[in-house]
C-alpha cells in the first residue's frame, strides 16, 4: 500500500481543494481512503481494510504540500506506432506522458497501417497495456484516411476504440460526415475533427499573415478553419451527435463554438498549449520548430483561445503531441512536417500562461486537463475518490525546471531551454509509481 501524506488535493470532479492524506491499494489500483491531513496511518488502513489491517506494508511519501490531482488525460496524441516508430513509439510516448503527469492518453489513428481495422486497433491497445499508463486509441472515420468510405465503426467501437477521427485530414464529404456522426452516436463515441479546408491553403503550418509574408509563402489562411468549423457545427447539431473541434486556433472559430454550444449539448472543443501560448511571431523566430497544423495565429486569436478556456467555450486542453525526427524538422519550412511535441511541457504551460496570469484557477486548469476530456471520452479517469482509480499526478506549481532531456524520442519543441514553473514529482497510475522525478 502507498500513503501520500501532506498533499494539497485538487479534485475538479468533487470540487475538493485542501490538504489531504491519500491511501492507495497498489495491488488493486484503487484509492481506499482520503482523509484529513495527519490522520494516523493505522486509522486510515483500519477504516479502509478492517481493524486487523497491517500497516507494516504501507509505504509513506511525504508530499510536503505539493499539489496532488487526478492523473492528467490527453485525448489528442500521436505515438506514430505502427509505421513511424523512428519518430516515436507507444513505449516512448507513454514515458513522455508519464513524465508530464499524464496517466491516460487517446492516440490518433493516422498511423501506417491506419487504425481502420481490428488488427491494428488490437496491436495499439495491446502495446499500450505494457506501458504502465492507460493507452486508448481512436479509430479512423474513413478507410485509409481517404474520406471516401466509412470504416465499420460499430465493430471498431465494440473492440475498444475510444472515439473516431481522421485527424490530419478534414472530412470534406458532408453526406459522409452526417452518416459518420449518426453511427458514432449509436456507439456512444465522439467524433473529433481536424478543421482545415485544404482548398484554401497554399502552404500548411504557417499562418497566412505576417509569418507567411516573412518567408515569402502563401501560408494557411484563417478562413480554412472558419469554413470547416461553421459547417461541421451545424451538421453535428442537426444530427445530435458528440463532436469535438480539435486544436482550435482562430477567434472566429472560438465564437462559432460559443454560439453553437448555446443551442446544442453535443458540441465540444479542445485547445493545444501552443495555441494559447504562442503567435505566428514564433514561426519567424523558431522556423520549423513552430510549424504546426493549424498554424499559430495572431495575438487576438491567442487571447480568444484563452477567453474560450476561461468562459467554458473550450472544454479541454489537449497537446496534439506530434513527434518528428531532427532530420525532418531540419528541412526547409515548406518541406518540413508540421507539429511539435507537448506532453512534457503542457502542465507547465498551463500553469504559466493560464493560472499564473489569472485566467484560470488551478482547479479549472486541472479540470480541463483531466476530468473534462475523460468525461467526453467516457474514461474512468479524471477524479479522485475512495474506490476510484489510483491515477494521480503530484506536482509543485511554483518550483521551476528547464526544458531539456525529453523522455520522448523527439525534441521538436520551440520551448527547449526555457525555464518553466510546475515540476511533476510523481505520476501514479493504477496505484503504481510510473514516474518519479528523483529517479529521472
Amino acid at each position: 500500500m502507498l500513503l501520500l501524506k501532506n498533499g494539497y488535493m485538487v479534485d475538479p470532479a468533487s470540487g475538493t481543494e485542501g490538504y489531504r492524506d491519500i491511501l492507495i491499494d497498489s495491488d488493486a489500483g484503487k484509492i481506499v481512503r482520503i482523509a484529513s491531513k495527519g490522520t494516523p496511518v493505522a486509522e486510515m488502513a483500519g477504516d479502509a481494510l478492517g481493524q486487523d489491517a497491517c500497516t507494516d506494508y504501507v509505504k509513506e511519501i511525504d508530499l510536503n504540500g505539493q499539489n496532488v490531482a487526478p492523473g492528467l488525460v490527453d485525448v489528442h496524441v500521436h505515438f506514430r506506432d505502427p509505421g513511424f516508430t523512428y519518430k516515436e513509439d507507444i513505449y516512448t510516448g507513454a514515458a513522455a506522458a508519464a513524465k508530464g503527469g499524464f496517466t491516460s492518453v487517446v492516440l490518433m489513428a493516422n498511423t501506417k497501417p491506419t487504425v481502420d481495422n481490428p488488427e491494428t486497433l488490437a496491436y495499439v491497445l495491446n502495446r499500450g497495456k505494457e506501458t504502465g499508463i492507460h493507452v486508448y486509441s481512436c479509430a479512423n472515420v474513413t478507410k485509409g484516411l481517404q474520406g471516401k468510405e466509412l470504416t465499420d465503426m460499430e465493430m471498431l467501437g465494440g473492440q475498444g476504440a475510444a472515439g473516431f477521427t481522421d485527424d490530419g485530414i478534414p472530412l470534406m464529404d458532408e453526406t459522409l460526415l452526417r452518416e459518420a456522426l449518426r453511427r458514432a452516436a449509436k456507439c456512444g463515441k465522439p467524433i473529433s475533427l481536424h478543421e482545415e479546408n485544404p482548398a484554401l491553403i497554399k502552404n500548411n503550418g504557417v499562418n497566412a499573415g505576417k509569418a507567411a509574408a516573412h518567408f515569402g509563402i502563401g501560408g494557411s489562411p484563417r478562413e480554412a478553419e472558419i469554413f470547416m468549423v461553421e459547417r461541421d457545427l451545424q451538421i453535428a447539431a442537426e444530427e445530435e451527435a458528440d463532436l469535438s473541434i480539435q486544436h482550435i486556433s482562430t477567434k472566429e472559430a472560438v465564437e462559432l463554438v460559443r454560439q453553437a454550444k448555446k443551442k446544442s449539448s453535443h458540441i465540444f472543443a479542445e485547445a493545444a498549449p501552443h495555441h494559447f501560448t504562442l503567435t505566428e511571431e514564433a514561426v519567424i523566430q523558431y522556423g520549423t520548430l513552430a510549424k504546426m497544423n493549424p498554424p499559430l495565429r495572431e495575438e487576438e486569436d491567442r487571447l480568444a483561445v484563452i477567453e474560450g478556456l476561461r468562459d467554458g467555450t473550450i472544454d479541454m486542453i489537449a497537446t496534439d503531441h506530434a513527434p518528428h525526427s531532427a532530420e525532418e524538422k531540419a528541412k526547409s519550412l515548406t518541406e518540413a512536417p508540421s507539429g511539435i511535441i507537448g506532453l512534457e511541457t503542457a502542465l507547465s504551460l498551463g500553469i504559466r500562461e493560464l493560472v499564473n496570469k489569472g485566467y484560470l484557477s488551478m482547479m479549472k486548469l486541472v479540470e480541463k486537463m483531466s476530468f473534462a476530456p475523460a468525461k467526453l471520452y467516457h474514461l474512468d479517469a479524471g477524479y479522485l475518490a475512495e474506490g476510484g482509480p489510483a491515477d494521480l499526478v503530484v506536482f509543485d506549481p511554483k518550483k521551476e525546471w528547464v526544458v531539456k532531456d525529453f523522455a520522448s524520442k523527439a525534441a521538436n519543441s520551440p520551448f527547449v531551454g526555457e525555464t518553466m514553473p510546475g515540476v511533476v514529482g510523481y505520476t501514479i497510475c493504477g496505484g503504481k509509481i510510473v514516474y518519479c522525478r528523483e529517479m529521472d
